[in-house]
């Protein structure tokens, strides 16, 4: 499995750099630069070698607010639905017979944060460039994303820039798989671009490959047309696949408490999941997964909350398994 081969080079990275390498379900959620409260320099003169420790303390003043999601701004925050949702966008659709059974605020377009990241892969893998080419983090990529794991300098395959920027939502990374595209990274966009239109996301514009600009949107219904298309790439199932959800579950069994008893990730069967998050966009899952033997594309955009977002798609598969035999679906997607 591509991921067993690939451990070593994740867990090298770990003990380089000192930091964890996070699952799909987490990563995009930790997109948020993290300052240090202190910081070391040190200063040498020729005269008299010496280091000096500078301490910075952060400031007592309240930060700033954090800007509204584009869908809050535009009223959508808040709005009820009959699942009690805490998204401001949702969707759900059968993945063989693209029925629609639920949708909430589904064709408007929203920034979608490192959910950008599965059209990145899908690019990528669609140019058949060779997986065990040997890409360098170089200053652009530095300078795409300030806080990463990967140093200026580092070397890792393709392959491995692809595992990290779908399992770890590693901005860096999946920086450099657009800007080592042929013709560079304007041809990367077009590449997404072209792939979003073949697709028929029609309300739908890719700008970056990593998901950190807003100008990233998309609508719901648009993404489960790129859900459905990533799902049939072996290598992005096999990357975007984590027990994030099992482990939430673990840490903080009270959130998904639903009629006394405790709700599992395995019994969603989940196919491949991708989380984003990023001022503009909220927090957002998109998720494909077998509820009651039916391939379901859930998705979920600018939801209240760390967890909400998960916690929604427990509420979908729980009001689904409910659902009456013969139930009619809303619409069919074309």
């Amino acid at each position: 499995m591509h991921v067993n081969r690939l451990l070593p080079f994740v867990l090298a990275v770990i003990f380089t750099f000192g930091l964890p390498v996070h699952s799909s379900a987490f990563a995009a959620s930790k997109d948020k630069e993290k300052q240090s409260k202190r910081t070391k320099v040190v200063i040498k003169s020729n005269k008299n070698p010496k280091s000096v420790r500078v301490t910075v303390t952060r400031s007592n003043e309240p930060a700033a607010p954090a800007r509204p999601s584009l869908a809050s701004a535009l009223g959508m925050r808040g709005q009820h639905d009959e699942l009690n949702l805490k998204s401001s966008v949702a969707m759900v659709v059968n993945q063989d017979t693209k029925e629609v059974y639920f949708e909430k605020n589904s064709s408007v377009s929203l920034p979608i944060a490192s959910i950008t990241k599965l059209m990145t892969a899908m690019v990528v893998l669609d140019s058949k460039l060779p997986l065990d080419e040997s890409l360098v983090i170089n200053a652009d990529d530095v300078n795409s994303y300030r806080s990463s794991r990967l140093a200026g300098g580092t070397v890792l395959t393709r392959e491995e820039a692809l595992l990290l920027s779908l399992m770890s939502s590693e901005n860096r990374a999946a920086y450099t798989l657009g800007r080592n595209y042929p013709g560079g990274m304007k041809a990367f966009i077009n590449a997404m671009n072209r792939k979003a239109s073949e697709l028929g996301m029609d309300h739908s514009r890719f700008t970056d490959p990593t998901g950190l600009m807003s100008e990233n949107v998309a609508s719901a219904e648009d993404l489960t047309r790129l859900l459905n298309a990533a799902y049939q790439y072996k290598m992005i199932r096999e990357f975007s696949t984590w027990p994030d959800l099992t482990m939430m579950i673990a840490k903080r069994p009270q959130k998904f408490l639903n009629t006394n008893r405790l709700v599992r990730a395995g019994d969603m069967n989940i196919g491949l999941q991708k989380t984003g998050f990023i001022n503009a966009a909220g927090k957002c899952l998109v998720m494909q997964a077998r509820v009651n033997n039916t391939p379901l594309l859930l998705v979920f955009l600018d939801s209240v909350g760390t967890q909400s977002r998960f916690a929604d798609a427990v509420r979908v598969r729980d009001w689904y398994e409910r659902m009456p035999e013969g139930t009619q679906a809303i619409r069919r997607l074309m």
